[in-house]
């Protein structure tokens, strides 16, 4: 090989080592979607004028965000008590004895208008405790009362900002019943507020959004595709264990969504940080068994497409592996409403908007690696090698710390 030839080498091995390790570094803070929160919201009219508003919060957020917005100690303590123990009744006792403090922030942070006429929202019940992933959440019913004719109703979302300083990046799940319309709609820090007539254009480009950006910030699932990738030496290696990933996912994401299956986060977190470190591991090993040709099985390219056992067995670990990230997809979507053509589609663009981000990285990522392995071998052979062991690692580190 020429000398320039080995440079460009080097620069590709380069290019790839310092893109995982970018991965890497910025997964070492995040436990998965740690430090984000979904809150959902669904929105009824039982008449006219009257829209009926369940909100489902995260209960220690909740009691936090309200506490300093009200400069409430007495209801932080009493709160922050009751979540330490884990008892659902003295949450809510908490909430119920704090009313008034609950109310005026979720109330200022949350609200609908009418005709561009704020309607007026009056507390339905007291508080009660949920829980969603084995995590508690306080529902709270608002009866909002807008004006008798009015027609479209705009719904807007301030809860939990960044600014609060408790997480980052949260999201609103709304799904509403009003108007003669109903549907599902997805709002965060960029996109605070919709309207209940808004086109099926819009709502769709919401969800695609959110399909999206939840893969870029899921670092769980971009390390276990980044796993596949290291792990494919040939393309058609790759295409496989892609779209075996995908059909996998796709199946108990939307059965999940629906609410036609239902899994604890205490198992779906856990398996899915396996998940990373068996994959990885997998190409750690393989490599390690055929040692003696292990430079040879970088240049193979296309001329053997046939699946060994060991590739076969492959499969049928991603697949397996792919049912549980799909819960995991779901989960952050976390609407679980009874079957509907307008829900079914919301579902169906949310997980494009994933696929579509991890076609990218496939597109970005295994080119580069192609072309190392086959300029250089050894040079290849090392950066999978290195990229398989970090990822197995925290993918080890994030089952530990998600079992404890």
């Amino acid at each position: 090989m020429s000398h320039a030839a080995r440079r460009r080498a080097c620069a590709i091995a380069l290019a790839v080592t310092a893109m995982a390790v970018a991965v890497l570094m910025s997964a070492v803070p995040a436990l998965a979607h740690g430090f984000t929160s979904t809150a959902y919201v669904n929105l009824t009219s039982p008449e006219t004028g009257h829209v009926r508003t369940e909100l489902r919060l995260e209960y220690d957020l909740l009691v936090v965000s309200a506490a300093d917005y009200e400069k409430d100690d007495r209801l932080f303590q009493a709160g922050n008590a009751a979540f330490e123990a884990g008892d659902a009744a003295e949450q809510a006792a908490a909430l119920n004895a704090h009313a008034d403090s609950v109310i005026a922030y979720v109330t200022e942070r949350f609200g609908v208008t009418a005709e561009g006429e704020a309607c007026t929202p009056v507390q339905k019940g007291a508080f009660t405790i949920e829980e969603r992933e084995s995590v508690p959440y306080t529902l709270l019913v608002l009866d909002y009362r807008c004006p008798e004719s009015a027609g479209a109703h705009e719904v807007r979302s301030g809860l939990f900002p960044d600014s609060e300083g408790y997480v980052r990046d949260t999201k609103t799940i709304v799904t509403y019943d009003l108007d003669l319309n109903s549907g599902s709609a997805a709002l965060d820090a960029q996109h605070r507020s919709f309207s209940t007539q808004q086109s099926w254009a819009e709502r769709f480009s919401e969800f695609f959004r959110l399909g999206a950006e939840h893969l870029l910030t899921g670092l769980d699932h971009i390390l276990f595709l980044l796993a596949l990738i290291v792990g494919s030496r040939r393309l058609h290696e790759m295409v496989l264990a892609a779209t075996t990933f995908t059909l996998a996912h796709s199946v108990t994401f939307t059965l999940a969504a629906l609410g036609l299956v239902q899994v604890p986060a205490s198992f779906v977190e856990p398996v899915i940080a396996l998940s990373i470190a068996v994959v990885a591991a997998w190409h750690l090993w393989r490599t390690w068994r055929r040692r003696s040709h292990a430079t040879d099985l970088e240049t193979i390219g296309h001329r053997h497409l046939s699946l060994d056992a060991a590739g076969w067995t492959r499969l049928a670990v991603v697949f397996c592996f792919g049912l549980v990230h799909g819960l995991g997809f779901a989960a952050a979507l976390g609407i679980d409403q009874a079957w509907s053509w307008t829900l079914l589609w919301s579902l169906l663009v949310f997980n494009v908007g994933i696929e579509a981000v991890q076609l990218a990285i496939i597109v970005v990522a295994f080119p580069l690696l192609t072309l190392l392995r086959h300029r250089q071998p050894v040079a290849g052979l090392w950066t999978t090698g290195a990229i398989a062991a970090g990822v197995s690692a925290m993918g080890l580190v994030w089952f530990v710390q998600r079992v404890l």
